[in-house]
C-alpha cells in the first residue's frame, strides 16, 4: 500500500503553453508525454461507492496496472489516501490479488467479481516533470485528454502535484510558485468523481445551502474550527466550479463562502488571535475584490488571487497554521470540548439576535445586514451537535428575515422578526435546563 497526497489543479486551455514553460525552469528531468487509458469500474449498485472505493485499470506502453483507491481526506485540493496497485499482465480485473485490508470486512466478497464492470474511462497524454522542493521529491503531471461515459464527455486539462518522498508543506510551497500566475484553479473533482457524475447522466449540478457543520461526537474545539473551515471551503470549490460552468447565480454562493470563512474566523477569535490568520484575510480581501469587481466567471474563478485565497486557507489546514499562535491559555481552550463551546457561542449569538430586533427597526433594517449574517452563519457553525429538524427550524425565521430585509418586504420583516425572537433555543444552556 502507499499513501497518496496530491494537489490538483484544474488548468485554463490558454494557459497550457505558458504553464508548460514554466514547469520547464524549474527542473531538467522531464519525462515526455504518454498516453494513459484507464477504466473505472463500479456494481450496478455502486457498491464501490457507497464505500469510498474506486477501481480502475490503467494501461500504459503496453503495461497495465490495477489500482484501489480507498477513503482518505481531501482538503481543498490536496488528497490524502491509501492506493494500492498491483501488476497485472493483461487488462482484466484479478481482485483476489489485493490485500485483504483493502476490503471493509476484511475480505474480498463473494459475488463482488462478478458484479463489477467498465462504468467510465478518462483517456489523457501526461507529461512529467521531477522536481525537488525543500527535503522533497515531487511529480508534477500535466494531463490532457477526456473523461467519457457513454455518451458523455468532458474534457481534462490539469496538473498533480504528487509527493513522491518528504512532506506534504513542501508540495504546498511548491503550489504557491506556481499559482502566482493566472490560468490556475484549485480543484477537489478527481477525475473519478466527474466520470461517476457523466455516467449517472451529467445532470446539471444544483446549488447548495451552506447546512449545519457536523462534527464528530466529543470533538475538541480546535476540530470544530477546523471542521468548519473545511467546510466553508468546499462551499468555494463547489460553486466556483458551478460559475464557471455557466450557473451565474452561484457567484453569490462563492461569496457566502468566503464570508462564512470570515464569520468562522471571527466566532473563534477568543482562541486564535488576528494576527494568526492576517495573511489569509489579506488573501481573502483580494479574492473579494476580484469577484465584487464586474468580471466573468472565467475571469474571477482563474485569477492568482482566487487561487492564492484557496491555496493559503488549505495550507492553514493541512498545517495546522494557527497553533504556532496560541499561548498555553489558547491551546487549552482548543482542547476542551466543542460542544461545550458551541452551547456558550450559540447563547450569545441569540442573545445579540433577540437584542438587535427586539423592537420594529423602521428604515434601519438594512444597517443589520452585516450583523444577522455574523449570527446565522455562528449558528450553522454550531449546531451540528443537535438535532437537525430543530435547529433548521429555529433558523428558518432568522434566514426569512434576512430575506425579507434584503428584499425589501416590510410585512414580511415584521412576521419574521416576531416568529424569530419568540422561538424558544434548541440547545442546552443555563437559562433553560
Amino acid at each position: 500500500m502507499a499513501q497518496e497526497i496530491e494537489l490538483k489543479f484544474y488548468v485554463h486551455p490558454d494557459s497550457v503553453d505558458a504553464l508548460r514553460h514554466h514547469l520547464h525552469t524549474l527542473t531538467t528531468e522531464h519525462v515526455d508525454a504518454t498516453q494513459l487509458v484507464n477504466i473505472y469500474y463500479e456494481t450496478p449498485d455502486n457498491w464501490l461507492r457507497r464505500h469510498d472505493m474506486g477501481l480502475r485499470i490503467r494501461g500504459f506502453d503496453g503495461k497495465y496496472e490495477m489500482t484501489m483507491k480507498i477513503a482518505g481526506r481531501v482538503i481543498g485540493g490536496l488528497h490524502q489516501r491509501p492506493e494500492y496497485n498491483i501488476d497485472l499482465q493483461k487488462p482484466e480485473l484479478e481482485l483476489p490479488l489485493f490485500p485483504a485490508e483493502v476490503w471493509p470486512d476484511g475480505h474480498l466478497p463473494d459475488d463482488l467479481a462478478s458484479q463489477v464492470q467498465p462504468l467510465f474511462s478518462t483517456d489523457f497524454c501526461r507529461e512529467k516533470w521531477l522536481v525537488t522542493s525543500g527535503e522533497s521529491r515531487i511529480e508534477i503531471a500535466l494531463d490532457l485528454g477526456e473523461v467519457k461515459a457513454g455518451e458523455h464527455v468532458e474534457p481534462i486539462c490539469e496538473i498533480e502535484l504528487e509527493l513522491l518522498s518528504g512532506t506534504p508543506t513542501d508540495i504546498l510551497k511548491l503550489a504557491r510558485q506556481l499559482v502566482t500566475s493566472s490560468g490556475l484553479r484549485q480543484g477537489s473533482l478527481s477525475k473519478a468523481a466527474r466520470g461517476y457524475h457523466l455516467a449517472q447522466g451529467n445532470a446539471a449540478r444544483q446549488r447548495r445551502a451552506i447546512n449545519e457543520v457536523k462534527v464528530p461526537a466529543k470533538a475538541s474545539t480546535e476540530l470544530g474550527f477546523a471542521t468548519a473551515l473545511e467546510a466553508a471551503l468546499s462551499h468555494w470549490q463547489y460553486h466556483e466550479e458551478l460559475w464557471v460552468r455557466g450557473e451565474k447565480r452561484a457567484k453569490e454562493d462563492v461569496q457566502a463562502a468566503i464570508m462564512l470563512i470570515r464569520h468562522t474566523l471571527m466566532l473563534f477569535g477568543g482562541i486564535v488571535p488576528r494576527k494568526a490568520s492576517a495573511h489569509l484575510r489579506d488573501l481573502l480581501t483580494l479574492a473579494e475584490a476580484t469577484l465584487t469587481s464586474d468580471v466573468s466567471a472565467s475571469t474571477a474563478a482563474w485569477s492568482a488571487e482566487a487561487a492564492s485565497a484557496k491555496l493559503m486557507l488549505t495550507e492553514w489546514l493541512v498545517t495546522e497554521g494557527w497553533r504556532l499562535f496560541l499561548d498555553e491559555k489558547a491551546q487549552a481552550k482548543f482542547a476542551d470540548s466543542f460542544k461545550r463551546f458551541a452551547d456558550t457561542h450559540l447563547s450569545r449569538s441569540a442573545s445579540e439576535l433577540k437584542k438587535t430586533f427586539a423592537h420594529p427597526l423602521g428604515d434601519s433594517y438594512r444597517d443589520q445586514l452585516p450583523r444577522l449574517s455574523r449570527d446565522i452563519d455562528s449558528v450553522l457553525l454550531l449546531a451540528g451537535y443537535y438535532d437537525a429538524a430543530q435547529a433548521n427550524a429555529w433558523l428558518e425565521n432568522w434566514q426569512g428575515l434576512r430575506h425579507a430585509i434584503a428584499t425589501r418586504q416590510p410585512i414580511e420583516i415584521e412576521h419574521f422578526r416576531n416568529e424569530a425572537i419568540c422561538q424558544p433555543p434548541f440547545w442546552l444552556h443555563s437559562g433553560k435546563r
